[in-house]
């Protein structure tokens, strides 16, 4: 299984959302996204490469698995 990669965060963002998570507000550098049934909402910052800890715990937190993320972001 391939590893996960920093990625910029348009990219990111069109990932969680064709999983399904909407758009929210923009606070300062930070995108707010939410996903329906998650305890939290889902940030995004304005970041070149998004650390990979970051997309894990995005991911940890609407429930989207390695092959899931991985398919997403071959259509983006």
């Amino acid at each position: 299984m391939p590893r996960i990669t920093p990625v910029d965060y348009k990219t990111l963002l069109k990932v969680f959302q064709l999983y399904g998570c909407q758009y929210k507000r923009k606070e300062g550098s930070h995108h707010v996204l939410i996903y329906p049934g998650a305890k939290r909402a889902i940030v995004i910052p304005e970041y070149d490469e998004i650390d990979v800890e970051i997309i894990k715990n995005n991911m940890r937190t609407v429930g989207m698995s390695r092959d899931q993320y991985f398919e997403l972001l071959k259509k983006v």
